[in-house]
């Protein structure tokens, strides 16, 4: 009896998608169980960026700031 060594393409196609399934799920896994760092966020925090931001919008004043917001609306 003779037996054929070689695998089909939709049996080697369907072995890659199942290795490459288990990698994702041991890589999930690992990134579940590992330890949470608390780590400084790399963003600036808001609160810093709303108190530097209102100076700039207070300096060009309320009239200039609303034709601004008028032009923009417009031109949507």
């Amino acid at each position: 009896m003779r037996t054929h060594a070689t695998i089909s393409g939709s049996e080697l196609v369907l072995s890659v998608i199942a290795i490459r399934l288990a990698v994702l799920v041991l890589v999930g896994w690992g990134l579940t169980l590992l330890p949470q760092h608390a780590h400084e966020p790399a963003c600036v925090p808001w609160s810093a960026v709303r108190g530097e931001a209102q100076p700039a919008v207070t300096a060009i004043g309320a009239g200039v700031a609303d034709a601004v917001f008028d032009d923009m609306r417009l031109h949507d």
